[in-house]
Parts: structure tokens; C-alpha cells; sequence
């Protein structure tokens, strides 16, 4: 799962294994296997490498990232 912001600056996790193609339009526009479509503010790279890193830590033997953030989240609170 990567974590986004829609443009409408509100979150949104995708599932990665679910992208189908992420174009730039000039927004970047995620589409999925599923026929969804999703606009996000973050540059077509910036979900690249979100992408990336997740499958990175799966292949580590390591937690996904997004279960630190929302660790890292509580633990502040």
C-alpha cells in the first residue's frame, strides 16, 4: 500500500499491486487494474518510488512503510 494525496489534498492509499499505468497529464493520474482512476498531487516519480520502496520492505522480510508511518503517528500522539 503507498500513501497519496488526492488533489483535493485529502489521503488516499492505494493498493501498488493494483496499478495498472500512471500517466502525466500535466497531473498525475493513477489508473487501475480495476478501471479506477486517481489524480494525486505527488509527481509521477514521487509514486514511483513509493511503489518501489513497498515492494522493496515486503522483499526485505520487513513490514510495509505504511505500518511505521501509522506507528510513527501514535507514537506521537
Amino acid at each position: 500500500m503507498v500513501r497519496l494525496t488526492r488533489l483535493n489534498h485529502v489521503p488516499l492509499v492505494l493498493n501498488a499491486d493494483l496499478i495498472e499505468h500512471i500517466e502525466v497529464t500535466p497531473d498525475t493520474v493513477i489508473a487501475m487494474t480495476t478501471g479506477q482512476k486517481f489524480m494525486v498531487l505527488e509527481p509521477a516519480e514521487e509514486v514511483i518510488r513509493k511503489v518501489v520502496d513497498y515492494r522493496r520492505s515486503i522483499m526485505n522480510g520487513g513490514e510495509p512503510e505504511i505500518v511505521h508511518e501509522e506507528q510513527a503517528a501514535q507514537e506521537d500522539a
